[in-house]
């Protein structure tokens, strides 16, 4: 239309303009206001930032405000919250009524706005490779070494590839909403009616309303007590309820469950394979190593083994890793084959950056930390990463974990969303057995029948939700947690 293009002066050949399509801009609005069902074909992936010309990207805004809020968007609605004139002899009325006049049919409305997309990611492409390329030549910055730049491009390229964007910054406070809104929408759809990730311990589900999007949750505990079990069983619990369906834009979108990233930092994958199987397959690993198994448990074996292959869980047990390293795969398995949910077994087998384990370990672990947060809120998906708790507990006549046992660094408590700790009674009464045949051992053995079979998980801090602690089943001989029959579940039993 002539009245965009006078918008732009002639090009001049010694610069190259940025990547535009205003006339598919134009079509798609035209498309919009004669049709409003042609904005819920690309509001799932168009923003107003993608449109090229500024007074198409308040005219998408506002129309998209309008629609939302359950009115009709044309011409008359929308001109009286934009500036009367576009140019010195055209007003905006007349702008907005020659879209709708030239508005062909709303079929081709997704193109359009694909178009609009696609243009907008070349741009921004553009501007990620100018600075890169300024930065690389640049060197005055001792800070930013080749691999550092390496690691922010990586960042930059993975939120546009994931959103179209990467600049960041203030958003309205209404997208804010809206996102808010649509976390709440979703929850209905989900198992339980979560907010968050079902983790199949109904009860912990309960009290945290699911694994949050965005959330470092820190599982830990002192060796034995199930850190790596608990991890693994939620894990397996994820990704076996998971379900997808293809979103508008072409991605796979997650409709339950989740697809899981597991960094298995200690153990390898065969050991990781073996611990999971024998969860579910109610074989001791320890029999599944030495091939203590008759062919019932075999065949069994096999089923369960082959459910879990077609599971979307991915193990990688590269030892030793770095946590900016760690960051660059979960960003290349989220392009490549989707991620809702990632663990780390665990947090101080990984290193900082050279500079920061030159200084101390502190500072070298607040790196990590603080790195994973940055990380679940980039990626949008709940990290656990199991953590070790010192010696000061075992010190203790109670021998319950408290915050101020968090290993090595406060930057874990602080940088935290939740901190849940894994504590099982039966374990530390085990130890204390008295003599054969006493009274103790009577009083003991009373002791151990309340315990036996069973463990608490203590949240001992989250953000948005109540502290408290929560009971578990726990079978010694297959490492695996389960719901636990609350006495106000069982039917009444006659005396």
């Amino acid at each position: 239309m002539a009245e965009i293009a006078r918008l732009h002066p002639a090009e001049d050949k010694s610069f190259r303009l940025a990547p535009h399509n205003v006339e598919a801009e134009q079509a798609l609005l035209g498309a919009i206001l004669l049709n409003n069902d042609a904005f819920y074909r690309v509001s799932d992936f168009l923003e107003p930032p993608h449109f090229y010309e500024p007074v198409h990207r308040d005219i998408y805004e506002v129309a998209g405000k309008i629609i939302r809020a359950g009115k009709s968007a044309d011409p008359t609605t929308i001109k009286t919250h934009l500036p009367e004139q576009l140019l010195p002899d055209v007003t905006m009325a007349q702008y907005l009524a020659k879209l709708a006049a030239e508005a062909t049919t709303v079929l081709n409305a997704a193109d359009y706005g694909q178009a609009i997309y696609d243009t907008a990611i070349r741009r921004n492409l553009i501007l990620v490779g100018e600075e890169m390329v300024a930065v690389a030549y640049d060197g005055s910055d001792v800070e930013m070494t080749p691999n550092k730049q390496i690691e922010k491009v990586e960042g930059e390229l993975f939120q546009l590839a994931e959103k179209g964007r990467y600049d960041g910054g203030f958003q309205n406070f209404s997208n804010a909403l809206s996102a808010s809104i649509q976390m709440a929408g979703e929850a209905y759809q989900r198992d339980g009616g979560l907010s968050g990730i079902a983790t199949g311990l109904d009860d912990l589900d309960r009290q945290m309303g699911g694994l949050q999007g965005s959330d470092l949750i820190i599982l830990a505990g002192r060796p034995a007590m199930g850190k790596t079990s608990l991890a693994t069983n939620i894990a397996f619990n994820v990704a076996k309820s998971w379900k997808g369906e293809i979103a508008p834009d072409g991605h796979q979108k997650t409709t339950n469950g989740g697809i899981v990233g597991f960094f298995s930092l200690e153990m390898s994958s065969e050991q990781l394979a073996t611990r999971i199987l024998a969860e579910q397959a109610e074989i001791s690993s320890s029999d599944i190593r030495r091939g203590r198994i008759h062919d019932s448990q075999f065949s069994k074996l096999v089923d369960v083994s082959n459910m879990m292959s077609k599971l979307p869980l991915y193990i990688d047990d590269t030892g030793g890793i770095s946590v900016a390293q760690l960051a660059a795969r979960a960003r290349r398995l989220k392009r490549q084959k989707g991620l809702d949910f990632l663990v780390i077994d665990y947090l101080q087998l990984l290193s900082g950056s050279s500079k920061a384990s030159s200084q101390n370990r502190v500072q070298e672990l607040t790196e990590i930390t603080t790195t994973l947060k940055a990380l679940a809120k980039e990626l949008e998906v709940p990290i656990v990463a199991l953590s070790q708790l010192s010696r000061q507990v075992e010190s203790r006549d109670d021998k319950h974990p408290q915050l101020a046992d968090l290993r090595e660094s406060g930057s874990i408590e602080q940088d935290a969303d939740v901190v849940l700790f894994v504590y099982r009674e039966e374990y530390y009464l085990k130890n204390k057995e008295p003599k054969e045949g006493t009274p103790e051992h009577m009083s003991w053995q009373g002791e151990m029948e309340k315990v036996h079979g069973k463990a608490e998980v203590i949240i001992a801090k989250q953000r948005h939700g109540p502290t408290g602690t929560v009971q578990l089943s726990f079978e010694a001989q297959f490492t695996r947690f389960g719901n636990l029959a609350r006495a106000d579940y069982l039917p009444e039993r006659m005396e």
